[in-house]
């Protein structure tokens, strides 16, 4: 599969991430069916134009914590800032306690017989 195609797929998990949650990178890895490929995902954001409409601000990794700041020079300061004025609460040490705050989107039903 191309990049291109892996990329859209990322992103369309990341859009169905509510307003006041965050998903981990292996998280959104998983969802867009590639799994163990966390780092992917990462290469995916970093090729986001600025004008996004992808809500990239709620990936975090799994230690929810944001790691962003090291691909975009103060783009952990602006993550901080968008996640907080969506409720997203931070420890004293920065991190963001995922069993409060991590995405569980609904599981798939599945049909009698299928």
């Amino acid at each position: 599969m191309k990049p291109a195609g892996r990329y859209e797929r990322i992103y369309a998990v990341i859009r169905r991430i509510p307003a006041g949650r965050v998903a981990t990178y292996g998280q959104i890895a998983e969802l867009a069916g590639l799994p163990g490929h966390a780092r992917q995902v990462g290469y995916a954001l970093s090729a986001l134009r600025e004008q996004s409409m992808v809500p990239w601000h709620r990936v975090v990794n799994a230690h929810g914590r944001l790691s962003l700041g090291r691909v975009i020079p103060e783009g952990d300061v602006e993550q901080r800032i968008r996640l907080e004025i969506e409720g997203v609460e931070f420890d004293a040490d920065g991190r963001i306690a995922l069993g409060r705050f991590q995405w569980r989107p609904p599981r798939k039903k599945r049909t009698p017989g299928g």
